[in-house]
């Protein structure tokens, strides 16, 4: 019971003014580890967005498989800080967020399936490339974007096409992305 005060008071920490209290509050949650992680999955979704925010950079930090359906779902916070942190922190989950990334990819918020994107190019996995590759298509620049970055990380051959086409987006960053990944996967 005493652990789980002390965690749960590290966790209130997380919205302190200072910035070096919440670094330190996020590196003794780290610590913690594992039995932080339950806690830390409630206060993902606290109304305060500081607290989301260092939860979920503390999930992302501890890798556990159990974070992956909060983080997609953190992906539509209304705050982009979030949004971005839980992008981050998925990309740091690996493989076991790969296939429910690829399904977020199909998310009606452009800004969803831009953050999935960026995961999916941070996790390099290759199961990822034809997902990725239809993403090229999307709509949003920032998704596109994404896309292409991530074909470009993960550097697969498949991606080579979809980048040489995407030299003529719209999108003068996914154009520049697609340049800088064609040079060095050629």
């Amino acid at each position: 019971m005493e652990r789980e005060e002390n965690i749960e008071r590290l966790i209130q920490t997380l919205k302190d003014d200072d910035e070096l209290v919440q670094t330190q509050a996020v590196g003794l949650l780290e610590e913690i580890g594992e039995p932080a992680v339950e806690l830390l999955l409630v206060s993902a979704e606290d109304n305060d967005k500081e607290i989301r925010k260092g939860s979920i950079r503390v999930l992302g930090i501890l890798g556990d498989a159990r974070a992956v359906d909060v983080l997609i779902n953190s992906l539509k916070d209304p705050n982009k800080w979030v949004r971005r942190e839980a992008s981050t922190a998925l990309g740091n989950m690996g493989d076991p967020a790969v296939d429910p990334l690829i399904i977020t990819l199909k998310d009606e918020d452009w800004r969803v399936r831009g953050g999935a994107a960026w995961a999916l190019g941070k996790i390099a996995n290759k199961k990822a490339v034809e997902p990725l590759i239809e993403a090229m298509n999307d709509d949003s620049g920032f998704v596109r974007g994404g896309a292409a970055w991530a074909l470009g990380n993960i550097g697969d051959e498949r991606s080579i096409e979809p980048l040489k086409i995407a030299l003529n987006d719209k999108s003068s960053y996914v154009k520049r992305v697609a340049e800088k990944y064609l040079k060095k996967l050629d």
